[in-house]
């Protein structure tokens, strides 16, 4: 008999992995606030980074596309008791819900700036526009989606190739959904908008997600659940490991030797997240499916440490970053920063110069108390969750 724990629609694997990743993304916002070189350097340029410093960055490039994986095949659990319609309603308003809420709740929560000079629309966006996709999409089949999907996750990195240089609103379009690596619009003399996440490949990890969820279906037997998932995560792995050694296609990036064998292996494994390449999302992907094969019957104290995390996910993930941040205020202020310091032109978030911050060392002893001091709201939250049917809370 399936032994899958459905749990008011919750499966105990897709929590203890989404905990885990939540767990690591605390990690990159940290270093983002506490690292001295947390904005004015790129943790991945082979030139300047150190094995440690790339290593640090390098775990967290698991966080977005699991994290956006898991939405998709979430949302197909959840839809099970669900019409096409229902569904679809649900995925729309909830996606729109979330780009509303990655504009006004978020950029005030990274930036303390109640002026919105700079407005960053980044993952939280991407999941919201994917899932308004993913709505429109429930609407017709199953087997759209899953094409749909793979065709934008096998195919986008061809825009690599095209050198598409026209203005206007076609121009930006292409940018905003398929080929933009950091774009930068203006909206007048002191605001701008930073649109870090180009919406099409993120989307085709929803829909692949989405389309996972044939294997989690109350009926399927859990044998062959684990066959099939165990059959894609490797298979996505070896898909990387061949587009990386072939070197022309999957990446803008290509890898290159360098000074050392373990900076040779640095850059094979520095794939371009902005926007997320196909060897990117395979080198991500692959184990954390395989993962969620090995993952269905774990149960030990962190596994459930882990789940308090993943359980209440978009509570989590707004709340770290507000203690993160208000962790940042008080740092400022007790290493001896004046007010007139709290805005840097070269920051985009106030009581964080660009010169502010401390050692890596440092910076992990700071992510261990953020994760640490999330612990107990997270519990409170999830436990209410599971013990109240308000209709908001499935927003949240």
């Amino acid at each position: 008999m399936e032994n899958l724990n459905f749990k008011r629609n919750r499966v105990s694997s897709i929590d203890i992995l989404r905990g885990i990743i939540m767990l690591i993304m605390a990690l990159d916002h940290t270093r983002d606030y506490f690292h001295v070189k947390g904005i004015s350097e790129d943790p991945a340029n082979l030139a300047t980074t150190t094995p440690a410093l790339f290593f640090t960055r390098w775990i967290t490039h698991f966080c977005a596309p699991v994290f956006i994986f898991l939405s998709g095949l979430s949302a197909f659990i959840s839809g099970q008791g669900k019409t096409k319609k229902e569904l679809s309603k649900f995925l729309i308003t909830r996606g729109l819900w979330l780009v509303l809420f990655e504009i006004v709740v978020m950029n005030l929560i990274l930036t303390f700036n109640p002026a919105y000079n700079t407005i960053l629309l980044l993952v939280i966006w991407a999941i919201g526009w994917s899932m308004v996709i993913l709505g429109l999409l429930v609407l017709t089949s199953y087997q759209t989606i899953l094409i749909a999907g793979l065709v934008i996750f096998l195919g986008h990195n061809i825009t690599d190739h095209i050198n598409f240089t026209r203005g206007g609103i076609i121009g930006e379009l292409w940018k905003t959904l398929l080929a933009a690596r950091g774009s930068v619009y203006t909206l007048g003399p002191d605001r701008v908008v930073l649109m870090g996440y180009t919406i099409l490949p993120w989307t085709s990890i929803m829909l692949l997600g989405y389309s996972l969820g044939h294997f989690y279906k109350r009926e399927m037997n859990e044998a062959q659940r684990k066959k099939s998932l165990l059959a894609i995560g490797a298979g996505l792995i070896v898909l990387f490991v061949v587009l990386r050694l072939i070197n022309g296609y999957g990446d803008p990036s290509p890898w290159t030797t360098q000074k050392s064998w373990l900076f040779t292996v640095l850059s094979f494994l520095n794939t371009t997240k902005y926007p997320v390449s196909l060897q990117y999302a395979c080198m991500t992907l692959g184990p954390a499916i395989l993962f969620l094969a090995y993952s269905e019957k774990l149960k030990s104290r962190f596994t459930g440490f882990a789940t308090v995390y993943g359980r209440v996910p978009l509570f989590y993930y707004a709340g770290h970053f507000l203690l993160i941040h208000m962790l940042c205020v008080i740092v400022f202020f007790a290493t001896g920063h004046s007010f007139s310091e709290i805005a840097d032109p070269q920051s985009p978030f106030l009581f964080r110069p660009v010169d502010f911050g401390f050692s890596l060392t440092v910076t992990y002893l700071f992510w261990l108390m953020v994760i640490l001091l999330m612990y107990y709201p997270c519990k409170w939250y999830g436990q209410y969750k599971a013990t109240h049917q308000k209709w908001w809370l499935s927003y949240l």
